[in-house]
């Protein structure tokens, strides 16, 4: 058991962007809460300001002296030969050795495979302590979460319930507010037809009128206010629609809106397929030293221009190391014939996005890939990529989110389209709106593709053709 966690007055920005502010709430001994939002909205800097590493907020948090905190991070540290499953593993019974009564997991579930996932599942529903997780996986949200923590427009929106509750309800207000600014467009239009009319009738009556003083008909013409009284009072209805017309639309834009991303790739189309990648007999080793049995081995792989193919197995299976060799990274050693692309050619994108530079804007970063292009031309492909505005483009990368490098690596993608595109669980991290920008993207790549996933959503989206099974050792073509 542990006292109450106190928040008063919380807020968290950045110089462009305003993330969350005035947020007052409690946690109690075994809540468990699920952080959800945008990529880039301050999900895991909340969960570092629970943990105490981020001090750069404004409020304040109380943490009783009986709150004992495991804490699993978002980026994992690779050991060794460690594949990203393995070494969450390692992180989580870190977090864990210390038998907190609070746990702090951001994102846990990225690199598991579906032994480890089910593993992860039961773990957490016999959790005793209180749990606190920031996630995207649907899942893990309807599994071990009873509150979300919604943090969108500028404020935390705390709702008690499952994530199935919490979308109906957003799609049940959703609706709501567009029934109501329909009814409000039709109020508006027989409100402009009757102020139309209003406006003709007192037009008629004060030609009229006049007439009638000219013929000496009437001794006086009726007031100015008496033929105005209809046109304000119609005047009066019509600012009361817009007023309540603009509520509701700010209403509206407070909801999870999602923009998508429409683009075209610019890529040669080749009408005859031609064999990209051969690998016959091959074998992959982490020495030379012959009395060493390699790690990998019998790998025969053919891949043809505009084929797309995923490579899945367990955690450690090799996935990973496979994708290494094909890039001619340091540390392996290859045997057998292997003919493939120069890895200068081929376009990589793993979940750390290790192809963007952390010191250079994100104009300058894609302004690298477009070496002919003027500014404007630059600023249009960024604004394809969501990012429009000064403070988004002129940002370091190293200060932008997973999912602003994500769509930004794509963004570099789409400049300078690869004959063969290679993405290593690129899903992870990833928030639902994000994911499906990169479904966009990558349904539409007219190159080859090569996809390490876990999330089966994700592949049948893409259209994936072929699968190459990874299991003891080797890997096993599966149509």
């Amino acid at each position: 058991m542990h006292k109450p966690i106190r928040f008063t007055d919380l807020g968290l920005s950045f110089p462009h962007k305003l993330c969350f502010a005035d947020f007052n709430e409690q946690i109690h001994h075994g809540a468990r809460i699920g952080i959800i939002g945008r990529n880039g909205i301050g999900k895991s800097t909340l969960l570092k300001i629970i943990q105490g590493t981020w001090t750069a907020f404004s409020g304040s948090v109380s943490l009783p002296s009986d709150v004992q905190l495991g804490y699993l991070p978002q980026i994992i540290e690779h050991t060794g030969n460690c594949s990203g499953g393995e070494s969450l593993n390692h992180a989580l019974t870190q977090a864990l050795c210390c038998d907190p009564n609070v746990l702090l997991l951001d994102e846990p579930t990225n690199h598991l495979d579906k032994t480890n996932r089910r593993s992860l599942m039961r773990h957490l529903c016999h959790y005793p302590g209180t749990l606190i997780m920031v996630t995207h996986d649907v899942e893990l949200l309807r599994n071990s979460v009873d509150t979300l923590w919604h943090i969108h427009a500028g404020k935390i929106a705390v709702f008690h319930g499952n994530y199935e509750d919490f979308q109906r309800q957003l799609s049940h207000k959703k609706e709501q507010l567009e029934k109501e600014r329909d009814k409000l467009q039709q109020e508006k239009k027989t409100a402009h037809l009757s102020l139309m009319k209003t406006q003709e009738r007192n037009k008629n009556l004060r030609q009229k009128g006049e007439k009638s003083i000219e013929q000496r008909k009437w001794p006086t013409i009726r007031s100015k206010t008496s033929f105005a009284s209809g046109i304000t009072t119609g005047d009066k209805r019509l600012h009361q629609i817009r007023e309540k017309q603009a509520f509701l639309q700010e209403e509206l834009s407070a909801l999870y809106q999602p923009e998508t991303i429409e683009m075209h790739f610019q890529i040669p189309q080749d009408p005859n397929p031609k064999t990209l990648i051969t690998i016959t007999e091959g074998s992959i080793a982490f020495t030379q030293h012959p009395s060493d049995s390699p790690f990998l081995s019998n790998l025969n792989f053919h891949l043809q221009s505009a084929e797309r193919v995923s490579l899945y197995g367990d955690n450690g299976s090799g996935k990973s190391t496979f994708i290494k060799a094909l890039l001619n990274q340091a540390g392996l050693y290859k045997a057998g014939q292997w003919v493939a692309p120069q890895a200068s050619t081929i376009g990589y994108l793993d979940q750390h996005y290790q192809t963007l530079h952390p010191e250079l804007s994100a104009f300058d970063m894609v302004a690298s890939y477009m070496p002919g292009a003027n500014h404007q031309e630059i600023r249009k492909h960024l604004n394809t990529f969501l990012f429009r505005k000064n403070e988004e483009v002129d940002t370091l990368i190293k200060h932008l989110s997973g999912g602003e490098r994500l769509r930004l690596s794509l963004c570099c993608i789409a400049a300078k389209p690869p004959a063969l595109l290679i993405l290593d669980e690129v899903t992870n991290n990833l928030d639902l709106e994000t994911k499906a920008h990169v479904r966009q993207v990558v349904a539409d790549f007219p190159g080859a593709l090569i996809v390490i996933s876990h999330d089966s959503d994700f592949l049948q989206a893409i259209h994936i053709q072929t699968s190459y099974l990874f299991k003891a050792g080797s890997m096993h073509r599966e149509e």
